[in-house]
């Protein structure tokens, strides 16, 4: 009989998952959560996801340090969408896969590993959010910020994104506000860095300065 299919967590620094498979699930440092973090600023009880019917909510359980979602603070029930970026105290990131993401596995065995690509440079599998560089996947994945903005790059096919374009792709849902030219830079450069760790030898966003940044694989 075929198992059902599940939503999950995917802690983004080892690529832990866990199943969201309880009407009621806890975040916290305490060893009574379902989600163990051990860390000072993660409080005890910090976070739980409900699913009610067939969505799952993340709620923020009076934490010190906060709890986000794609770097918003969660401040009321937060609906969650396949691929969101959740926050433990801007300490842990895990990411939200939804259970249609996840077909045909079973909650009894892992996800499969994408088989890599043997072209030279970078693609990308948008089905399951996997880079690939230079025949190897980059692992841990990228985070949803970080996948945006090169999916944006890539599709632009060499053409340059501006800064405002790339505000719109990342951050849809601030609408230019509150969005810095540093908060750009750094997720340009942690980016960078992210690719740097499978092919030092090729820079494959360029800035052009004034304008913004494009996307160029090797020849």
């Amino acid at each position: 009989m075929p198992q059902p299919e599940v939503a999950m967590l995917i802690l983004q620094e080892d690529n832990q998952r866990w199943p969201l498979d309880k009407d009621r699930l806890t975040i916290g440092r305490g060893p009574d959560c379902d989600i163990i973090l051990p860390d000072r600023v993660v409080s005890r009880r910090h976070a739980c996801i409900d699913r009610r019917d067939d969505e799952y909510f993340i709620i923020d359980d009076d934490s010190k340090n906060g709890t986000f979602v794609n770097g918003k603070p969660v401040t009321e029930p937060r609906r969650l969408i396949d691929g969101d970026e959740i926050q433990v105290a801007l300490r842990f990131r895990l990411t939200f896969v939804d259970a249609g993401a996840t077909a045909p596995l079973s909650m009894d065995e892992p996800i499969s590993v994408p088989q890599p690509e043997t072209r030279r440079g970078l693609h990308l599998d948008n089905t399951r959010r996997t880079v690939f560089v230079s025949g190897n996947v980059l692992e841990p994945p990228l985070s949803v910020a970080q996948y945006r903005l090169l999916h944006a790059l890539v599709q632009a096919g060499g053409a340059v994104v501006t800064r405002d374009e790339i505000v719109h792709v990342v951050w849809p849902e601030a609408r230019g506000e509150g969005v810095s030219e540093q908060a750009i830079d750094a997720l340009v450069r942690r980016l960078r860095e992210r690719l740097a760790e499978v092919d030092p030898e090729h820079q494959y966003i360029v800035t052009v300065r004034g304008h913004g940044f494009r996307f160029e694989n090797p020849a």
